[in-house]
């Protein structure tokens, strides 16, 4: 393993504590009223379904990209299916999206708002795939700031939650080069289809949105500038 790609992996394991490093900064330097957590807070995600009550061939003809969403609370149980199909393990290792050489650049966040899931606080949270849990990263809620870094499209701040789709380019061009680039956003592609389908399988809307200033939304997150948005995907209850 060369010095690069060690370095690469040394971030992706630091990315919890960078993002709470850089949201203290952050915090100091804005008039935010938002408590940001100096004290990483992990929730257990329930386990996942594997059988549901929409089959995939349902799924994919009834699948509509969804900006009007009504005013109620998801439960925890949506958002552990969620988040499992998007970036989820299913076996192994091995996640539920296919990834060039098993790389997995992707992470997600979700922005909670309030009373957007029932037991949740409203907050930001990473994803952790291999524990499948939680992690609060910001606590408040944080949706007009992400709607106003998505070109203020309102749809955003009217979901009761959001999954952003973050990448670590250099996990797999350090491997591919600068085709790795072009694999990374076919992986993004995937976790947005596998999001998109469970989210009909539950009864649930969202849209993929690519529209946002990527500085903006980064500062949403609190993330480091290795870590770029590639989508904000909004889910809530179509009304």
């Amino acid at each position: 393993m060369d010095c690069r790609h060690t370095q690469h992996m040394i971030i992706w394991k630091m990315l919890p504590l960078l993002i709470v490093v850089l949201s203290l900064s952050s915090c100091m330097s804005q008039s935010d009223p938002v408590t940001v957590v100096e004290e990483k807070s992990e929730i257990s995600l329930p386990a996942p379904h594997f059988k549901g009550d929409v089959s995939v061939e349902e799924a994919i003809k009834n699948r509509r990209s969804m900006r009007d969403f009504r005013d109620t609370s998801l439960s925890l149980e949506h958002v552990s299916q969620l988040l499992w199909a998007g970036q989820g393990i299913t076996e192994g290792f091995k996640r539920a999206a296919p990834s060039a050489g098993a790389t997995y650049p992707l992470t997600l966040f979700v922005v909670v708002g309030g009373s957007g899931v029932e037991e949740l606080n409203a907050g930001i949270y990473q994803y952790i795939p291999e524990s499948h849990e939680l992690l609060l990263v910001r606590e408040g809620d944080y949706r007009e700031r992400l709607a106003a870094a998505c070109l203020s499209q309102l749809f955003i701040r009217e979901a009761p939650i959001s999954i952003v789709v973050v990448a670590l380019y250099e996990k797999t061009t350090a491997r591919y080069g600068e085709r790795g680039i072009r694999y990374v956003h076919m992986e993004a592609g995937h976790a947005g289809e596998n999001i998109y389908l469970q989210a009909e399988g539950l009864n649930l809307g969202t849209v993929v949105v690519g529209a946002f200033v990527d500085a903006e939304v980064q500062s949403v997150l609190g993330l480091p500038e290795e870590l770029i948005p590639l989508y904000v995907m909004p889910v809530g209850f179509p009304r």
